[in-house]
């Protein structure tokens, strides 16, 4: 597993490596672009009152453009690539394993209800939520707006 760089408007890391296809090559300032993209976020409807769309195998992945406007809305969940794969990951602690499953079981229940579904690691305390899109190997915004109704039923776990 290896981490990836989260865009920010003092970077100019180039997402093309796994986020395709990326207009990035075409943009001579990235750091402006990357500012413009972030300025927009505060416009944006919560992801968690989203649904998902049904993806195809030529349904496109994000571009750095919307990882840049759609990572602030779920600031927690890391940007990881696992086996060539780009994913976002998170993991939330619980004080016991009734509090680990039945969060489990919540998540489980909306992706479902989303015909979205993540990976579960479910251990003694915590659960461990990976969330990519399998039909085009990478991350779509229904990857982001699973993660943002993820933290939404997290925050009812909360004590």
């Amino acid at each position: 597993m290896r981490s990836l760089p989260i865009p920010t408007a003092r970077s100019s890391t180039s997402f093309a490596s796994y986020v395709a296809p990326c207009d990035l090559r075409r943009v001579e300032n990235v750091s402006n672009i990357f500012k413009h993209q972030i300025a927009k976020t505060q416009f944006m409807e919560p992801l968690s009152n989203e649904r998902c769309a049904a993806c195809h195998p030529n349904s496109t992945r994000v571009t750095a453009y919307e990882i840049v406007q759609l990572k602030p809305q779920v600031p927690d969940w890391n940007l990881i690539e696992r086996n060539g794969v780009p994913q976002i990951e998170r993991t939330y602690e619980f004080p016991d394993f009734k509090s680990a499953i039945a969060f489990t079981n919540s998540v489980g229940e909306v992706a479902e209800t989303e015909g979205h579904h993540p990976a579960l690691l479910t251990e003694w305390g915590k659960v461990t939520v990976t969330w990519w899109t399998h039909t085009i190997s990478g991350l779509h915004r229904n990857d982001f707006i699973m993660a943002a109704k993820t933290d939404a039923i997290a925050n009812q776990f909360a004590t």
